[in-house]
Formats: structure tokens, C-alpha cells, sequence
């Protein structure tokens, strides 16, 4: 086989099979629409109002619709290819199936920064939220050395490193388990920021909206672009193909669901937000740290909104940090899968039916990088990588369309092939207003991660295993029914 053949070899699209001894299918609908609500309403909805309002002005309402279209574009091929390709391992495994082997592994590294980079970067931001709630409940704070890591210093971010360690054990515990605990936690924070909304409209001015756009079409597209990254997470649903009941179907309704629901929670938060004051005030420094508890706490003239927000923050953080964990050690554990990486990533628990060395590994990744190294510097390289995946899921289904054009489907992307293009046109304007020095880091990366590819993991590849074992198209065609076979 020629380098470029062995390089660009795709794993054949087959009906979703059970592995002996692999990952158990428990999940719902309902439960797996909420692991994409979890993962992308985080802690940016209650303070990207004041970023993106002094921007937009009352036009931030437009920003919102325009930052939802760009995601649901996303959105909507994720869906498509989540019921073509209904496993585990997100875009890595859709990029396997359509543009080849190396492209995946380089898909593969962009999604190690948007999982485990944004996992260690949300979670060293717990320890503020959660030192602010001990505060206003308990009436005492954590130790400042406790709370930032030695190059900030302190010694180490204490919180940030037991949240990982406390998903980390419930992920191991089993799957359903964490799918239960997140869909709580969900609606939790779901509620807090509907109770926000619900009081905040009751101060609802509609003079406030009077200087609509007072920035112009400028500004509601530099608000886009900062709000755009609070739709993060909703591919979130497609790291789970493997434990999903009727993946075909659940997948892409969940991607669906979940996108209406974080699309009508922020819609709802940010007229409340604007209708309870005027847009001038978002620009105060005060509300840039306390963000919507200054909005509720004009309105009730009371004290008890910021805790409840503070608890709302908290349980954000959790229920965020618990769904990307949750999907970086399933794309892990597809790559293992494939041979890429070492079997033992593979190497499911034969009572949890769980990752367990794939959960152990990430997670002590995950902790040492929130405890001890500041990444808020890292946020950019963070949606580099987001929107490259973005990128190549919208070109793999006009791939898979022209390859494969009579593959059930049970979505099929609306407006094709407008819709997928798109979004990459929309994807490639964001990553135009990122900075060279995101480049430069994404690119040395990428680099690190292919070398590996080309030095250990093209030779081990299960399904170049098959080609030369075999050396017969009947074999590629079941390669991905080997690989499965040989998962541990």
C-alpha cells in the first residue's frame, strides 16, 4: 500500500454494533440532550452579557440570534453525521469515516484542546465561585493558597483539582449514573437562570430599547463573535454514540433539543438582562465580576440573588467539567479502539462497563493542569481547536453525501449544500479574528500530535492491520467490525 493510500484510508460506515465486553447502550434521549445542555451553558451566560452589551448595546438581542444561527449550522451537521456515524468519538471517528486516517488524528488533537484543555480551564475557575458561596453561606473563605496555583502564587488550586477528582468517580461509577447526576444539575442551573429572567422582566423598561444598535452592524457582529463561544458544547452529544439507545435516532434529536433549549434560555436571559436596565450600565467594572446578581439585586434591592447565582456558577462549573471529561475519555477510548493509542484506552471495566484507565488518565491530566497552571490564556487555542472540528464534520457530510449518498439517515441537514457551507464560511470568519500566536500554538500541537501518528500509531492502526493481513477489499470493508472484535 502506497503512504498516501496508508495515510488517507477511511474506516467503513457500518450499523452501530455492541463491542463484546465494551460500552453499554443506556442512555435516553432526554438524558443525552441534556449532556449537550450541560456541557455548553456554563458559567459565560451569566457574564457575557457585560461583554457583549457595552458592544451591541439592546442589538445584543441580534448578536444572540446570530451567534445561535452560526452554532445551529454547526449544529445541524453534527446532526446528520451523528445519525450516518452513530459512535463514540465524535468528530474524530466522522473524520475517520470520511476524510481519512491522518485528517482524524489531526481532528483528534483539535478535540484534546476543546475537551481536556476547556475541561482544566473550566474547572480552575470553580475555586472563585465556590470560595464566594462558602462566603456568603458559611461566612468564610478558602485559603488564598489554596485557591491559585504557584505561578499565580499560591500552591494549588485545591477546588479545581477535587471537582475533576469528583467526576472522575462518578464517570467511573458508570455511565447512566453521571447521566443522571448531570441532567440534575441541568435543570438546576436551568432554573436559576429562568428565575433570573422571570424577576428581571419584572422590571422591563421598553425605553431601554430605544438606541437599538448604537454601535451598528459592527457591533452586534464583535458581540456575535463573543457570544458565539458560550454555544460551545453541544457536539458534546456526539462523544456518547456508543452508549446511546437507537443512536441513529437519539443523536440527532438530541443535538436538536438541546440547541432550541440553550437557544431560548439565553434569548430569554438577555431581554430580561436589557429590559432591566439601561445598556450603558453593563459597561460598570462592578458588574464585569458579579455579572446578572448586580441586575437582580437593583430589582429586589436585596443581597440573596448574588448567592443564589454564586450557587447557580457552581453547579454550572460542575455539571460542565463532568460532560467534557465524560467526552474526552470517550474519543480517547475510540482512538484506543482503532489502535491509534495503546488498547488499554480501549479496556472497558467489566462491572461498570466504563473507561476506567482511559477516566484515570485524563482526569490526572485534567487536575495537575487546573491545580497548578493558570489557562485562561489558553481560550483561544481552545476555540481554534472547536471550530476546526466544526469545520470538518460540515465538510464530512457533503463528503459522506457524494460517497455514500443512499446511507440511512434519520437527519438529513436542511438547505444542503448551502447549509454545510455555510458553516465553514462562518467558522472560518471566527477563526480570522483569532491571533497569530493562536496559529503558531495550534500549529506546533497538531504537529506534536501527527508526529506521534506517523512514529507509532499508523503502524499499530487496526485497520491497517487488516488491509495488509488480508490485503483484500472484503477485509477494509470489515475492518470496523475487527476492530471491534479485538477492543478488550
Amino acid at each position: 500500500m502506497s503512504i498516501a493510500r496508508e495515510l488517507f484510508r477511511r474506516k467503513p460506515v457500518t450499523a452501530p454494533v455492541a463491542a463484546p465486553g465494551g460500552l453499554t447502550r443506556g442512555i435516553g434521549t432526554f438524558q443525552l440532550a441534556m449532556l449537550g445542555v450541560g456541557a455548553t451553558i456554563g458559567t459565560g451566560v451569566f457574564f457575557v452579557m457585560h461583554e457583549a452589551v457595552p458592544l451591541a448595546g439592546p442589538a445584543v438581542i441580534l448578536a444572540f440570534l446570530v451567534a445561535a444561527i452560526a452554532a445551529g449550522l454547526s449544529a445541524v451537521c453534527y446532526a446528520e453525521m451523528a445519525s450516518a456515524v452513530p459512535v463514540a468519538g465524535s468528530t474524530y471517528s466522522y473524520a475517520y469515516a470520511t476524510l481519512g486516517e491522518i485528517v482524524a488524528m489531526g481532528v483528534a488533537a483539535c478535540l484534546m484542546l476543546e475537551y481536556g484543555v476547556s475541561t482544566a480551564a473550566v474547572a480552575s475557575g470553580w475555586s472563585g465561585y465556590m470560595d464566594r458561596l462558602l462566603g456568603d453561606v458559611l461566612g468564610w473563605n478558602l485559603p488564598s493558597a489554596l485557591t491559585v496555583g504557584p505561578l499565580e502564587g499560591g500552591i494549588i488550586n485545591l477546588p479545581s483539582v477535587v471537582l475533576v477528582g469528583l467526576c472522575a468517580l462518578l464517570l467511573i461509577r458508570g455511565t447512566r449514573e453521571s447521566a443522571t447526576v448531570n441532567t440534575i444539575m441541568v435543570l438546576i442551573k436551568i432554573g436559576v437562570l429562568v428565575m433570573f429572567a422571570a424577576i428581571a422582566i419584572t422590571a422591563f423598561n421598553a425605553d431601554h430599547f430605544a438606541d437599538f444598535a448604537p454601535h451598528g452592524a459592527a457591533g452586534v457582529t464583535a458581540a456575535a463573535g463573543t457570544i458565539f463561544f458560550t454555544f460551545i458544547g453541544l457536539d458534546a452529544v456526539s462523544t456518547a454514540g456508543d452508549e446511546v439507545r437507537d443512536p441513529q435516532r437519539s443523536l440527532p434529536r438530541a443535538i436538536l433539543i438541546a440547541l432550541v433549549v440553550v437557544v431560548v434560555v439565553y434569548l430569554f436571559v438577555a431581554i430580561a438582562a436589557v429590559g432591566a436596565q439601561p445598556w450603558q450600565d453593563f459597561e460598570d467594572p462592578a458588574q464585569q465580576s458579579a455579572g446578572l446578581s448586580v441586575i437582580l439585586g437593583d430589582v429586589l434591592g436585596a443581597s440573596w440573588p448574588a448567592t443564589v447565582l454564586a450557587a447557580g456558577a457552581v453547579i454550572s462549573i460542575f455539571s460542565v467539567t463532568l460532560v467534557t471529561l465524560f467526552g474526552q475519555t470517550r474519543i480517547l477510548y475510540s482512538i484506543g479502539r482503532d489502535g491509534l493509542l495503546p488498547s488499554v484506552f480501549a479496556k472497558v471495566d467489566p462491572r461498570t462497563h466504563t473507561p476506567v484507565f482511559s477516566t484515570v488518565v485524563v482526569a490526572v491530566a485534567v487536575a495537575l493542569l487546573a491545580g497548578l497552571i493558570p489557562l485562561s490564556s489558553l481560550w483561544d487555542l481552545v476555540s481554534m481547536g472547536t471550530l476546526v472540528a466544526f469545520i470538518v464534520v460540515s465538510i464530512g457530510v457533503i463528503v459522506l453525501r457524494r460517497t455514500h449518498p443512499d446511507l440511512p439517515r434519520a437527519f438529513r441537514v436542511p438547505g444542503y449544500p448551502v447549509t454545510p457551507i455555510l458553516a465553514i464560511l462562518a467558522c472560518l470568519y471566527l477563526i480570522v479574528g483569532l491571533g497569530w500566536s493562536t496559529y503558531a500554538w495550534f500549529a506546533v500541537w497538531v504537529a506534536v500530535v501527527l508526529a506521534f501518528y506517523l512514529l507509532w500509531g499508523r503502524r499499530h492502526s487496526l485497520l491497517g492491520r487488516a488491509s495488509t493481513e488480508d490485503d483484500a477489499p472484503s477485509s477494509v470493508r470489515d475492518a470496523s467490525a475487527d476492530a471491534d472484535d479485538r477492543a478488550p
